[in-house]
C-alpha cells in the first residue's frame, strides 16, 4: 500500500531523510527546495522586464527589484511554513477551506498563471537556442522546447536530490555568467546606488514595475514551495518542526538573494550598456544580445548571455511543470502521469508563442514576454491572500502561526501588489475603451469580467474573517438545548466495511472494529470498476481482479489475526449499486465507509458514491 497516497507530489514526498543528520549536515539535508523556487525568479520573463526597465529607465527601478525580493522572501517563508506544519500544500489547504466553486475559480487562475509562466520559458529557451545557433529559426526553437519534458521525467525518476542538484548547477551557471558580464560592463556604482531610492517616473515605468513584481513574486512558486518542503522526512515534534522552519528560512534567504543578484545584474547590465548610450527602446532579448558586443567590446558577453538564457529557461520550465502538478492535484484531487501533465502545460504555452511569432513576427516576442509577467502579477492576490489567511490561522498552524509583525507586513505587501494591479487594470481599460472602435463590446465583456474577479478577490479576503467570527458566535451561543430522546440501544452483529485500498481504509476498519467489538462479524466489501467488470460482471477474470482479491485477502488475514470474525466479498461494476447489493445480500445491519468520494469536476460529472449508497440501503451508514 502506498503510504504517501494523497500527499503532495506523492512520488517524492518524505523521500529525503533528515532525522539522523545534525549540525551542518542537517542544514545541508534541508537545502534544495528554495533553489528550485529561485529559478522562477530568474526565468526569461524576468529577463524581458529587467532589460526593458534597464534600457528605458536606467537603474531607477532597482528599488522595485529589492522590494519584490523582500516580499518574495516573506511570502515564500509563509509557503514553506504552511507545508512543514500542516503537511499540505497551498492548493490542498485552499480546497479544504473554500467552497467548490471558489476553488474551481482559483484553480483556473492558477493554471492561467502556469501557462503565462511557461509561455515566457518557451520563448526564452527558443530565443537562447536561436542566439547560439542562428541557423535554427525561432519557430523551430519553440518546437524543440517540447523535448525538455523528458529531462524532467528522467531527473524525477532519479530522485528529488538529483533534480535539485541539476537545478542548482544551472543557477550557478546563470550567476557566474552575469558576474562576468558585469565585470566586462563596468557600471557606475554611484549611479547604481541611486536606483535604490523609490520612485515611478510615468505610466510606462509603472507597467514595467508591475511586470517586475509579477516576474519576481510568482504565484505558482507559492504553491510549489509548500509542496517541495514536504520532500524532507523529519519527526513531527515541536523542536524538529522549528528546526525545519529555521533551515528552510536559511535556504530561502540564500537562494532568493542569489536570484536578486541575477535580476539586478540583468537590469544593471541593460542600464550600463543601453540606457547610458541612448538606446532606450531595447525590450527584445535578441536585440540585447546583438548589442552587447558593440556596446561592451567583448564577444564573450553575448555568448554567456545566450548560455545563461537557455539555463534559465530549462531550469524554470522544470519547476513550472511540478507547480502545475501540485495545483492540479491539490485543487481537483486529479492525478495525471507527469509526462502527460508536462506535455499539456507545454502545448498550452507553445500555441500562443507560435501564433505570435508567425502572425506578428519575431520582433513581438519581447512584448509577449512582458505581458506574460503582467498576467502573473494580476494572479498574485489570489494566491497570496489565502496563504496569509492559512499561516495566520491558529486552528491550522497552532503555535506555529505567524506573529503579528509578519501579519502586518504580509497584508501590507498584499495591498501594494493588489493596489498596483488595480491601478494598471483601470488605466488599460480606460485606454482600450477610449481608443477602441467598439467601446461597448469592451464595456460589456472585459469590464464585467474584471468586476467579477474583483468580487472574488474580496470574497477570499473577507469570507474567512466572517466564517471565523460566525464559528466563534456559534461556539458561545447555542440557543435552547433540547432534551435528549434515547432509543433502544442495538448491538450490531453483521458489519460491512467498504474498502478501496486507499489510506482511508485503515480508519474505516478501525472504526468498525471499535463499534462491533469481537462479538460482531465483519464483511470487507470491494468493487472492481474495470471495463471487464462492467461488461462481464462476476465472470470477469483479469489481473486487476486477481490483485484486488489478494489485497482484500491480506486485509482479512490481518483482522483475523487480531481475533475478529471476518470475511470478504467482491462486487463488480458501479460501486453505487454494487455496494448496496452486497450489503443487502449478506444481511448486514451496518455499513462503514471512508469518505473518499470524488471532488470538484468528477463530482459534477459522476456524483458521489456515498450519496447514492445512502439511498439504496436500509441500515445505518457510518462515514469515517
Amino acid at each position: 500500500m502506498n503510504l504517501n497516497k494523497g500527499k503532495s507530489l506523492e512520488e517524492v514526498n518524505a523521500s529525503v531523510n533528515t532525522e539522523s543528520k545534525r549540525g551542518i549536515r542537517g542544514l545541508l539535508a534541508f537545502l534544495g527546495p528554495a533553489y528550485m523556487i529561485s529559478v522562477g525568479y530568474m526565468d526569461p520573463g524576468n529577463w524581458a522586464t529587467d532589460i526593458a526597465g534597464g534600457s528605458q529607465f536606467g537603474y531607477s527601478l532597482l528599488w522595485v527589484l529589492i522590494m519584490s525580493n523582500i516580499i518574495a522572501l516573506l511570502l515564500q517563508s509563509h509557503s514553506a511554513r504552511l507545508g512543514i506544519v500542516t503537511g499540505k500544500d497551498l492548493a490542498q489547504a485552499s480546497r479544504e477551506s473554500y467552497p467548490r466553486f471558489v476553488n474551481l475559480f482559483l484553480y483556473l487562475l492558477a493554471e492561467i498563471a502556469i501557462a503565462a509562466c511557461d509561455l515566457a520559458e518557451v520563448i526564452g529557451m527558443a530565443i537562447g537556442i536561436h542566439l547560439l545557433f542562428p541557423q535554427v529559426p525561432l519557430v523551430w526553437g519553440v518546437i524543440i522546447t517540447v523535448l525538455d519534458s523528458f529531462v524532467l521525467l528522467f531527473l524525477l525518476n532519479k530522485g528529488i536530490r538529483k533534480l535539485e542538484a541539476f537545478i542548482i548547477s544551472l543557477v550557478l551557471l546563470i550567476g557566474v555568467s552575469f558576474l562576468i558580464q558585469l565585470i566586462i560592463a563596468k557600471p557606475n556604482f554611484v549611479e547604481v546606488a541611486k536606483g535604490i531610492i523609490p520612485g515611478i517616473a510615468n505610466e510606462d515605468a509603472l507597467y514595467i514595475a508591475i511586470g517586475i513584481i509579477g516576474a519576481t513574486v510568482m504565484p505558482h512558486n507559492l504553491y510549489l514551495h509548500s509542496s517541495l518542503v514536504q520532500t524532507r522526512k523529519f519527526k513531527r515534534t515541536e523542536p524538529e518542526i522549528k528546526k525545519a522552519i529555521k533551515f528552510n528560512l536559511i535556504d530561502s534567504t540564500v537562494a532568493l538573494n542569489l536570484a536578486l543578484f541575477v535580476n539586478a545584474a540583468i537590469l544593471i547590465l541593460a542600464g550600463a550598456s543601453f540606457f547610458t548610450n541612448g538606446l532606450n527602446n531595447v525590450a527584445e532579448i535578441q536585440d540585447a544580445h546583438r548589442l552587447l558586443e558593440p556596446m561592451l567590446g567583448s564577444t564573450l558577453a553575448p555568448l554567456l548571455f545566450a548560455v545563461a538564457l537557455i539555463a534559465a529557461g530549462q531550469s524554470s520550465t522544470i519547476t513550472g511543470t511540478l507547480a502545475g502538478q501540485v495545483i492540479m492535484e491539490g485543487y481537483l484531487n486529479l492525478r495525471l502521469a507527469p509526462w502527460i501533465r508536462r506535455l499539456m502545460t507545454r502545448l498550452i504555452a507553445i500555441i500562443p508563442a507560435l501564433l505570435t511569432i508567425l502572425i506578428l513576427g519575431e520582433s513581438s516576442t519581447g512584448k509577449l514576454l512582458i505581458l506574460s509577467q503582467v498576467i502573473l502579477s494580476l494572479q498574485l492576490g489570489f494566491a497570496v491572500i489565502p496563504l496569509i489567511h492559512f499561516v495566520s490561522d491558529k486552528k491550522k498552524m497552532g503555535e506555529f502561526a505567524i506573529p503579528m509583525w509578519q501579519k502586518v507586513a504580509s497584508w501590507l505587501a498584499a495591498l501594494i501588489i493588489i493596489g498596483l494591479n488595480i491601478k494598471l487594470v483601470y488605466s488599460v481599460l480606460v485606454d482600450w475603451i477610449l481608443s477602441s472602435e467598439s467601446p461597448l463590446m469592451i464595456s460589456f465583456t472585459i469590464v464585467p469580467l474584471c468586476i467579477f474577479c474583483l468580487i472574488m478577490l474580496l470574497y477570499i479576503t473577507f469570507a474567512p474573517v466572517f466564517a471565523s467570527h460566525h464559528q466563534h458566535k456559534n461556539f458561545d451561543f447555542h440557543g435552547v438545548v433540547q432534551a435528549l430522546q434515547f432509543d433502544k440501544i442495538e448491538n450490531y452483529k453483521n458489519i460491512a466495511i467498504s474498502v478501496d485500498f486507499s489510506k482511508s481504509d485503515n480508519k474505516a476498519i478501525s472504526k468498525a472494529l471499535k463499534l462491533g467489538g469481537k462479538e460482531a462479524r465483519y464483511l470487507l466489501v470491494h468493487v472492481l470498476e474495470s471495463t471487464n467488470a462492467v461488461v462481464y460482471g462476476e465472470d470477469a477474470f483479469d489481473m486487476e481482479r486477481e490483485q484486488d482479491y489478494k489485497d482484500l485477502k491480506l486485509y482479512v488475514d490481518q483482522i483475523k489475526e487480531k481475533g475478529f470474525d471476518c470475511d470478504m466479498a467482491l462486487g463488480f461494476g458501479n460501486p453505487k449499486t454494487a455496494i448496496p447489493y452486497l450489503v443487502n445480500k449478506n444481511n448486514c445491519d451496518m455499513l462503514v465507509m471512508g469518505t473518499h468520494g470524488h471532488r470538484t469536476i468528477k463530482d459534477i460529472l459522476l456524483g458521489t458514491t456515498i450519496e447514492s449508497v445512502r439511498h439504496n440501503i436500509k441500515v445505518p451508514l457510518v462515514l469515517v
